[in-house]
């Protein structure tokens, strides 16, 4: 190379000194990791602009290989991000590298807080000076006659430009990586985030090689070959930008493994997103099963800007509830701040949430239309997602009360309204509200859910997590009904009417039965009452009234500390049960009266459960005294 042929040249980046490196330090930003996506993100601007020209005719010469490639010198601790795109001339270089347009970090922050200026000022290469203590950019534009140039800088707003050989186009940016970015000198992190912001971006980014096993041969004379391949980390073209009519059912799924390796579950289905006004969007969002003790499952959401990853923190434009669905967002129109590190929270952002809760509605409403049996099949694992979407989400929620269901403890499926209708014969109360009788557990409150059926009640099962929360909201919102648990009240008062059963026993008699139940509990802290109920019936029955025990639930649920709260219930004395009008009334001794209640108390707590360690031991003690 000879002097005449370089020419260096010295300048200033246009901008007051010292101004603009603490400023893409500590306020633009703030997540340092991200100068890669950064570097990378250009490459695949400048390389797609190469395509485009060719398409168009403008450029003419061959693409050839256009894989952008990533290299890690640990030794001479460079990072290289090599592009076979447009490239750049001199006057490019000091156009997009050194004017940096603006006087001040005040005045660069007070101008355009909140705006969407990515692509801007070329701060996305300056992410660059986070790590590296000098940059090195030696580039050549495709343009006929261009000559190749190196600049350099050292985080000093001074620079060098010079001329230099380079045979092929394109560009090529070397971080000489210093104390501040030393954790990046290593293969395991740099592929840990290209594999996190660059897996699906359209053009191949390769890191090295990679070492891959085949097998040649069959039966005994089979053998594993080593060979030595590309290491190409990225999905060029992955399954939101194809059309759903070229895709089956096995490529979703095969698509969800990719996005979450290690996930053994199929996801239950699925909605393919594609818009184009007023904003442009497309992704796949997955509906997952979802367990009973479930978690608002963060980062399972990941938003994309044409390919290139930004963000799994979604909450600005997804709404709460659909954080329990799985799956990719890509939209160019989303408004970022200068980091792409977070949301700007304007109009499209809006418009975008409200897309997409729609989407999700009319997807769930066009499978319950077109395939009941099928939706039905599915409702146990979507039932949380879409009570917990009812609840939240006031749009969602009109759009659901077509699909949601309850099912009753004989396993069938009803809408609200079919629901209503089919139970409106026996549970209207004297309010002329339809009373919805529940369980919250079919094995243990089994002989209550007999009883009611035995008046010809139905009952359904709601056993979720989250179905305390769901049946206030949906009493709050349709004044017409109530829910009761089978076990708030004794089965004749489940649906409150002006019927009243009349008791075989005295008021006197019922009186003195009181008295002894009343003196063997004592230290129980619970109401006791007789009632006249069906001979049929136990003997005593223990209730949980249903507003204090919701109350309980919901507290603990929100995790407000009120779990420790004393559990209410009432003691209920059957009246018309022969172990009372007739065995206890007629019993000699008051002590063996006194025994025997608490005895009958004791076989009500147990059918709820609610008989452990020291008192199941002497239950079973006195059950067997009782056989001799």
């Amino acid at each position: 190379m000879t002097t005449e042929k370089i020419k260096q040249k010295k300048g200033q980046i246009g901008v007051s000194a010292d101004d603009i490196f603490p400023l893409i330090k500590k306020f633009l930003y703030t997540d340092q990791e991200i100068f890669l996506r950064e570097l990378i993100s250009n490459a695949v601007d400048a390389t797609t602009k190469l395509k485009t020209l060719a398409s168009k005719g403008e450029f003419k010469g061959e693409l050839g290989d256009l894989t952008i490639d990533v290299k890690l010198d640990e030794k001479n601790k460079t990072i290289s991000v090599i592009d076979r795109g447009i490239g750049m001339t001199e006057e490019e270089v000091i156009k997009y590298l050194n004017q940096v347009a603006f006087s001040s970090a005040q005045e660069f922050l007070e101008k355009y807080s909140g705006e969407n200026i990515i692509g801007h000022f070329g701060l996305g290469f300056y992410s660059a000076f986070m790590v590296a203590e000098k940059v090195e950019v030696r580039t050549k534009s495709y343009k006929d006659d261009a000559k190749a140039v190196k600049w350099v800088c050292d985080g000093s707003p001074e620079y060098t430009l010079e001329e230099i050989d380079k045979e092929s186009r394109g560009t090529e940016i070397i971080l000489h990586v210093g104390e501040e970015g030393k954790d990046y000198l290593s293969k395991n992190r740099i592929q840990e985030l290209l594999d996190k912001y660059c897996k699906f971006l359209p053009i191949p980014i390769r890191f090295g090689t990679k070492t891959e096993y085949k097998t040649e041969g069959e039966g005994d004379d089979a053998k594993q070959i080593e060979e030595e391949v590309d290491n190409i980390i990225n999905n060029p073209n992955p399954l939101w930008k194809k059309s759903p009519n070229e895709l089956k059912d096995e490529d979703y799924k095969e698509f969800y493994r990719e996005l979450f390796p290690g996930t053994f579950n199929d996801p239950v289905f699925w909605i393919h997103l594609k818009m184009d006004y007023p904003f442009n969007l497309t992704g796949i969002l997955y509906f997952p099963k979802v367990t009973n003790n479930f978690d608002i499952q963060k980062s399972k959401i990941h938003l994309y800007s044409n390919q290139v990853f930004i963000t799994d923190d979604v909450r600005a434009i997804v709404p709460e509830f659909l954080m329990l669905l799985h799956g990719v967002i890509d939209s160019p129109d989303i408004p970022l701040n200068v980091s792409r590190s977070s949301l700007q929270n304007d109009q499209r952002v809006k418009k975008i949430t409200s897309y997409i809760t729609k989407k999700v509605a009319e997807k769930l409403k066009g499978i319950f239309k077109k395939d009941r049996k099928e939706f039905e099949n599915k409702w146990d694992d979507i039932s949380t997602f879409v009570k917990y979407g009812m609840i939240t989400e006031e749009k969602f929620y009109d759009k659901a009360l077509d699909f949601v269901l309850l099912k009753n403890e004989e396993g069938k499926y009803f809408t609200f309204e079919e629901y209503k209708e089919k139970i409106k014969a026996n549970q209207v109360d004297k309010h002329d509200k339809t009373v919805i009788i529940y369980t919250s557990d079919v094995k243990a409150q089994h002989s209550y859910i007999q009883s009611a059926k035995n008046y010809g009640y139905d009952v359904v099962v709601m056993d979720n997590i989250i179905d305390v929360h769901f049946m206030q909201h949906m009493e709050t919102k349709d004044g017409s009904i109530t829910f009761v648990r089978v076990d708030s009240d004794t089965v004749d008062n489940l649906v409150q009417k002006d019927e009243k059963k009349e008791s075989v026993m005295s008021e006197k008699q019922q009186e003195k039965v009181k008295t002894i139940f009343t003196e063997s509990l004592k230290g129980e802290n619970n109401t006791i009452e007789m009632k006249a109920l069906s001979p049929d019936d136990l003997p005593v029955v223990i209730t949980k009234p249903e507003f204090m025990r919701r109350f309980k639930e919901m507290q603990q649920y929100q995790s407000m500390g009120m779990g420790d709260l004393p559990e209410s219930y009432n003691i209920i004395i059957n009246s018309n049960n022969p172990l009372i009008a007739d065995k206890l009334v007629k019993m000699k001794s008051q002590e063996k009266k006194e025994k025997f209640a608490t005895y009958l108390y004791k076989l009500a707590k147990l059918n709820q459960n609610m008989l452990t360690g020291e008192e199941m031991t002497d239950f079973v003690k006195t059950s067997v005294e009782f056989l001799k």
